[in-house]
């Protein structure tokens, strides 16, 4: 109570020079109460001052030579326990500067001793801080003999006056600013923070209530718990706003606390403030930051699922349905690459406001990362509702959008979970989300998907198939089969094609249809084709070595395959085997072609300039068209088996057959019939004009080994008698 009444007095003197005898009477009641609370300590609460008469005596090399009854108090130590020892067992464990303070001094014998402040210790163990004033003793000679050296407990309590005039000085020079009133809630006193935080002098606060400050933004409720604090109710601790001289408002950080005197009421209050604008700032932009996408301006991933994660909580208690999207835009990589990068940004912004004001109000709308984003919508009634919403966000995008004068078309695909029917936590309905939409990327129905658990095992099968393929590829579990291509004309075999095969050591074989879609999506097809060409151009080298006379051997390459260095690493594989280009053909599927850049053909013309041949596979079922057949340097078209399995009954498959056929021979290109099993299929296209067919009629994928057994007996295709 001391402290604090010294701390108001102190304050109530300044304002007394600020406004004269109206403040007089105050500074007399404060002076009072001071003297009683000093008067009612007692004296045994004082502390024991320690007896100034310690010394002891040192030699030159800091030994102990004489032991006074003031070191005995004060350390703890009797002469017979220290006569003799160095001075070195008083210090501290950690002074461990190196330097004995006892035999360093700056002055000369006969000279003022210099007074030392150092640490020390007492044989209980306790560390104090004393004051050392040595002194050079000389024998009779006028030679340096020892050292007489004083010992004075440092004292660490201020007189009541040292505390006042330094809790004055620590008032003023505050950063915080402090408002004292007094019991009738006027203002007695302020520090120069005060001044420098609201604007208002003393001349204009001293006397006034602590009104002038007042925002009008807090409610009744608030306004009383800090009343409260200033009638006695005890600290209170909290964030106001406030009102500066100017007009401004700002937000200050404030402790309030009351002074009671002597009989116990209060005399003063007195209320220590901060402006933390700049912290309230810099925490803003902290919060935008953590949870706001820098670039879009939207939730980002971690607002997204503090939010979603508040709904699941509720949608849990009340029964109801939640459900989140996942929206991954197409084509931005391809504009941004084209068009640079700052045109990529100001799309996902446009977007982004697109889908914004395609949404409720109500609707979460975020950015994931990259092309992604989300929605989450917090209420749902049915499924359905959420497939609507879907449509919705679709349909913005149908239009193209204006961007730098650029008209830009972008497209999307849409995965939807509900929850807590697919899950019940985000993690698992983002994951769950982006199942839907890879399926619904690969669907040639809707552009958008709900998620299922029948799509949730698909994925987990198919995270098993990466696996052991991979594995697979490790252990020598592939293998190549060979399926041969027979001639219409003659019977004979003119080629085969190089089947990826996979056996799998407790499965047995595993169909390509299975691992070749999962070798796509991970990005396995790259090793995987790369081992093909590998061990079909050893093959090749291998019956070269058995003088065995070997037709072209055709490789399917996958559109990811396709890049600048593909030439290389054909060429390569091919010098590393001594296999000549022409005993290597290539089969590409039309999906490549869509890609038809200049870049694809230029890589195309490579290859044949290299002397190889290229094939369209599945020809018909994918994009086909004239203009691809004109630009791309294909010799050879493969009729899809979809087209054969009719003939010749069918009347459309007839029709297509001999479309392709006839446009085929135009174009001075080499026909493959796919999948022919009857002998009716075969006489039908040999009367098209179909130059080979490959199929089980003549022979179905066989090991390296009968394939070529199939050649060395001149194994041929009988044709039906006419």
């Amino acid at each position: 109570m001391v402290n604090a009444i010294e701390r108001c007095l102190e304050l109530s003197r300044q304002a007394r020079g600020q406004q004269g005898e109206a403040l007089a009477q105050t500074l007399a009641e404060l002076d009072a109460v001071l003297q009683l609370a000093r008067s009612a300590i007692k004296p045994a609460d004082m502390p024991a001052m320690p007896d100034p008469g310690a010394t002891l005596e040192l030699d030159l090399t800091g030994y102990v030579t004489g032991w006074s009854a003031g070191a005995q108090a004060m350390f703890g130590y009797a002469a017979a326990e220290v006569i003799g020892q160095h001075v070195l067992f008083l210090y501290a464990e950690d002074d461990d500067d190196g330097n004995i303070a006892e035999l360093f001094f700056d002055h000369s014998p006969g000279e003022a001793a210099a007074r030392t402040e150092v640490r020390r210790r007492k044989k209980s163990g306790d560390i104090i801080w004393v004051h050392l004033d040595i002194n050079l003793r000389l024998d009779e000679g006028g030679d340096p003999s020892g050292m007489l050296v004083r010992v004075s407990e440092a004292q660490q309590a201020l007189s009541d006056q040292d505390k006042i005039n330094l809790h004055a000085r620590i008032i003023e020079d505050s950063e915080q600013g402090v408002l004292v009133t007094d019991a009738h809630e006027r203002i007695v006193s302020i520090n120069s923070s005060f001044t420098r935080i609201t604007g208002y002098t003393p001349a204009e606060s001293i006397g006034k209530t602590p009104d002038l400050l007042r925002s009008g933004v807090h409610d009744a409720e608030f306004r009383a718990k800090v009343r409260t604090a200033m009638q006695g109710g005890g600290p209170w601790r909290g964030e106001i706003v406030g009102k500066r001289k100017n007009g401004e408002l700002f937000p200050q950080s404030v402790t309030i606390s009351a002074v009671r005197d002597q009989s116990g009421k209060i005399s003063h209050t007195f209320s220590l403030f901060s402006d933390i604008s700049v912290h309230k700032d810099a925490e803003a932009r902290m919060q935008r930051m953590a949870n706001y996408d820098p670039l879009t301006g939207l939730p980002n991933l971690c607002l997204l699922t503090t939010l979603v994660g508040q709904a699941l909580t509720e949608t849990k208690r009340s029964g109801e349905h939640g459900a989140l999207l996942v929206v991954e835009i197409s084509r931005i990589g391809a504009i941004s690459d084209t068009l640079g990068h700052e045109i990529g940004n100001e799309l996902l912004c446009e977007i982004g406001r697109l889908f914004r004001a395609t949404l409720r109000e109500g609707d979460v709308l975020a950015r994931l990362d990259g092309y992604r984003f989300a929605v989450a919508l917090l209420h749902v009634e049915k499924r359905e509702h959420a497939g609507i919403v879907a449509e919705k966000l679709l349909a913005a995008l149908t239009s193209p959008i204006m961007i730098a004068a650029h008209s830009l078309q972008v497209g999307a695909h849409v995965g939807i979970t509900v929850y807590n029917e697919d899950g019940a936590d985000v993690p698992t309905l983002i994951r769950y989300a982006d199942v839907a939409v890879a399926r619904a990327a690969q669907s040639l129905e809707s552009n958008f998907l709900f998620y299922s658990e029948e799509m949730n095992q698909r994925a987990k099968e198919h995270l098993r198939i990466e696996s052991e393929l991979r594995q697979a590829l490790q252990n020598h579990e592939l293998q190549l089969y060979y399926q041969p291509k027979v001639s219409l004309r003659s019977g004979r075999i003119v080629g085969a094609e190089a089947l990826l095969r996979w056996r799998h050591p407790l499965r047995g074989m595993v169909s390509p249809g299975v691992f070749i879609p999962v070798a796509e999506e991970t990005g396995l097809i790259h090793d995987l084709g790369a081992w093909v060409l590998e061990e079909a151009c050893r093959q090749v080298s291998e019956w070269r070595g058995a003088n065995l006379s070997m037709p072209p051997i055709a490789v399917n390459l996958s559109a990811r395959q396709f890049d600048s260095e593909l030439p290389k690493r054909i060429a390569a594989v091919l010098q590393k085997h001594q296999v000549q280009p022409e005993q290597i053909n290539l089969e590409i599927t039309e999906s490549l072609l869509v890609r038809g850049t200049d870049k694809i053909i230029a890589i195309m013309n490579e290859l044949v300039a290299m002397g190889m041949a290229l094939a369209l596979d599945d020809f018909g079922t994918g994009y086909s068209s004239l203009a691809y057949l004109k630009k791309f340097p294909i010799s050879t078209l493969k009729i899809d088996r979809s087209f054969v399995i009719g003939l010749p009954y069918e009347e459309n498959d007839c029709a297509i057959a001999r479309a392709i056929v006839t446009m085929a021979q135009q174009l001075r290109q080499e026909i493959v019939a796919e999948g022919v099993e009857t002998a009716e299929q075969m006489s039908f296209l040999r009367e098209l004009g179909c130059d080979q067919l490959q199929g089980y009629l003549f022979s179905q994928p066989v090991p390296a080994e009968e394939f070529a057994g199939m050649l060395r007996e001149g194994k041929r295709l009988a044709f039906p008698n006419r």
